[in-house]
């Protein structure tokens, strides 16, 4: 892992998610499990696949996927997520996630960062089409 550097939210971009971890989701050493973040991201890089298919969607790629640094219970993990790519009926999105810490001295670091691809699934799961968009 690297040190904490501390950077800037995204401008002009809104978070899809904010959660605050709790202890339930620490591993031994008190880190937050790398399988609960990952599972935020895939919540949050759902949602602008959800909006551009304008439906439900399927989880089919986890393309990349790093942890830049760890997160701990009382981080403000927020969850920025934009669609980078379309096919005829999947879509490409980056997530990008960042950790508020320290209130008394706050500090913005980026955690992780990771390129998951969705489906987008009619009714009985089956792969459909995307839409035109407006």
């Amino acid at each position: 892992m690297s040190q904490e550097v501390p950077v800037s939210l995204p401008e002009g971009e809104h978070a899809v998610l904010r959660v605050m971890p709790m202890p339930a989701d620490t591993n031994p050493m008190g880190d937050v499990f790398g399988g609960w973040i990952m599972a935020q991201v895939d919540v949050a890089g759902a949602v602008p696949a959800i909006r551009r298919a304008r439906g439900r969607v399927a989880t089919v790629a986890v393309n990349s996927f790093l942890f830049k640094q760890p997160v701990s219970v009382g981080d403000l993990v927020s969850f920025y997520a934009r669609v980078v790519r379309e096919g005829r009926t999947s879509i490409t999105v980056d997530v990008e996630v960042y950790a508020e810490r320290h209130p008394e001295n706050p500090v913005v670091v980026k955690v992780t960062e990771a390129q998951l691809t969705y489906v987008a699934v009619d009714g009985q799961g089956r792969k459909r089409e995307l839409p035109p968009v407006d």
